[in-house]
């Protein structure tokens, strides 16, 4: 990845919060990195921050109002393809840590992406990160599909299958 992709997506992205705030309305940025790959925790940490340094940049050379906006970023986790150990309790350190370092506290809310978590896996990265407390923002999630997940594969589409999709999606359990 170039840094003038990176600088290029973030002026993008920026550009996009300024015409949202001259129009009253409160943009919801969504710099992502992408979570296909080998790659380790360490490897996405840095990737992250470096994204989100950059995006903040740009929305500070835009005269964005940052207590007028919201943050929808990727957690810090390995790619879907690594092979290593995996814990929420590391992805929780790293993706606060990245957050600390690169988002401004003026950002009232970071809304996560799902990156293409199960239900579970979401939840329980998300719950690790509130439980390292003291973060400056409200760290919650947007991750629909994740927590729709399980109801489509039951319903597959199919009206013989609704009720149990609908059972599904209530209670939330296999």
């Amino acid at each position: 990845v170039s840094d003038t992709s990176i600088r290029e997506t973030a002026w993008t992205l920026a550009r996009y919060a300024a015409i949202s705030q001259a129009n009253g309305l409160c943009p919801i940025v969504e710099p992502e990195i992408m979570m296909d790959g080998e790659h380790d925790a360490a490897t996405n940490q840095f990737w992250t921050e470096k994204v989100l340094a950059a995006t903040y940049k740009a929305m500070s050379d835009q005269h964005c109002i940052l207590e007028g906006s919201l943050l929808k970023p990727n957690m810090v986790l390995p790619g879907k393809q690594w092979n290593g150990k995996r814990s929420y309790e590391e992805n929780a350190i790293r993706t606060v840590t990245a957050l600390r370092r690169t988002v401004p506290s003026a950002v009232p809310g970071i809304n996560f992406l799902s990156g293409g978590q199960s239900e579970e896996e979401t939840t329980m990265n998300l719950n690790a990160m509130n439980k390292l407390g003291n973060s400056p923002w409200s760290l919650s999630f947007s991750y629909g599909r994740a927590l729709q997940a399980s109801c489509l594969k039951t319903w597959k589409g199919k009206d013989e299958n609704r009720a149990a999709a609908r059972r599904r999606f209530r209670i939330g359990q296999s």
